[in-house]
């Protein structure tokens, strides 16, 4: 069989793809060109592996988010080589402003040597990744949509692509989003499944308070458990929505209709000033935050990102998530190379595990503190004591440390929030 190449693929006239679907043959498969997708095969093609990756979109693609990364983000950044200078609209980001139900605003530094957060527009970031993959190697075929599985071996595994044909493979690596058609494909997607968090968000321009150089974080008790954000950008733009739990007090068939009305409060008028306007329409997406619930493997097939419901269950915030798993699944492949497949799934499995699970159970148990109004203001009391405090609830917050590394031996390390942020040099 041939190698799935660039060249390959550029000779062909669109037409004859489905007639040579049989030549097509890869290391590893990839489906999706998020983060979590572009993170694997990164580390896959810089390990020398034959790596091709699709995506029924055609980048650059804008993804409704809320643009906001954390420094475990960064520091999975960092670890694949990117340079934050390839997205345009890159914001650092040196504090946080959060204020509680009862009004109370504290501000909680981010500063040292290196960056401990930013933000960068999906529509930027994604197809930077893209570009990151395809200069370490990888064969990055967008415009290109999973179909489904045609033959699942002992050693291989083969998956119809639009437009390409019959892609057979090692591995496949599923990094296609909370609603995953290889999960579906597979039978493994759960029916009615709309995800634990919901958001919403909107651009707006003409930005004079000081909203247009900091990031703000409202804890308004009506939207409780959830939150309001406004994300700086550069041109005095922000990323301005808010996310909500399911189950909460707020449906998620209002959040339309809530809408206008929280961006007419007092707090956040003054923030953005009298100048701004909203750009484009408001979108809104669901996402994933149940990474213990979740199949991680299938035979040769690993999940990763919201494809392996990944976010942070306090947050709501994925692309570090998305990143670390990625990069977890390329080791995984990597580490068990020439062993069976139980020995890839079983290392991408506790890799995960070790990560993110004990995380996962922290941030789901302080959100639930976090839902009752007295707890978010006894939390953004607390955060206000002292500049001790704030300074490492920023840290923490934004994940520099993982949520429960408290309570994981295994993580320890001598410079818990000493370490110097990211992109320093």
């Amino acid at each position: 069989m041939a190698c799935i190449t660039p060249s390959v693929l550029a000779a062909l006239p669109r037409s004859l793809h489905l007639v040579v679907e049989n030549l097509h043959e890869t290391d590893v498969l990839i489906v999706g060109a998020g983060p979590a997708g572009t993170a694997a095969a990164r580390v896959l093609a810089k390990a020398g592996r034959s790596v091709t990756v699709v995506d029924k979109a055609v980048f650059p693609r804008d993804k409704c988010c809320g643009d906001g990364l954390t420094t475990l983000g960064l520091r999975e950044l960092e670890l694949l080589q990117f340079d934050p200078i390839t997205v345009p609209s890159w914001t650092t980001v040196d504090g946080a402003w959060i204020r509680s139900p009862s009004g109370r605003e504290v501000c909680v530094p981010l500063v040292g040597v290196g960056q401990f957060a930013a933000v960068a527009p999906r529509i930027e970031l994604d197809n930077a990744l893209v570009e990151h993959a395809r200069a370490a190697g990888a064969t990055v075929l967008d415009g290109h949509g999973f179909v489904g599985i045609v033959e699942q071996s002992a050693d291989h595994v083969t998956a119809d692509i639009e437009g390409i044909g019959h892609v057979r493979t090692r591995y496949l690596i599923a990094a296609d989003g909370m609603w995953s058609p290889v999960r579906k494909a597979l039978g493994l997607a759960e029916p009615g499944y709309l995800g634990e968090w919901h958001g919403f968000r909107q651009y707006a321009n003409g930005i004079t308070g000081p909203a247009k150089d900091r990031l703000y974080v409202w804890f308004d008790e009506d939207i409780l458990p959830g939150y309001s954000w406004s994300f700086p950008l550069p041109d005095g733009r922000v990323n301005i929505g808010f996310g909500i739990l399911r189950g909460g007090t707020t449906r998620v068939q209002d959040m339309k209709t809530i809408w206008p009305d929280l961006l007419q409060r007092p707090h956040i008028r003054a923030a953005l000033g009298p100048d701004a306007v909203f750009e484009g329409r408001h979108t809104a997406w669901p996402i994933p935050a149940r990474i213990d619930h979740t199949v991680l493997t299938h035979d040769r097939v690993l999940f990763v990102g919201d494809a392996a419901t990944a976010t942070d269950a306090l947050t709501g915030e994925g692309i570090g998530q998305a990143l670390l798993t990625g990069r977890l699944a390329a080791h995984a492949i990597l580490a068990a190379s020439g062993l069976s497949v139980e020995a890839t799934r079983n290392h991408y499995e506790q890799s995960v595990h070790h990560h993110l699970f004990a995380d996962h159970k922290m941030s789901v148990l302080l959100s639930r503190v976090l839902a009752k109004p007295w707890g978010a203001r006894g939390a953004v009391r607390v955060v206000g004591i002292s500049d001790w405090t704030r300074r490492n609830f920023a840290r923490w917050m934004f994940e520099d440390e993982p949520r429960a590394v408290l309570f994981t031996p295994s993580r320890w390390h001598r410079r818990f929030f000493r370490r110097p942020g990211t992109f320093g040099r």
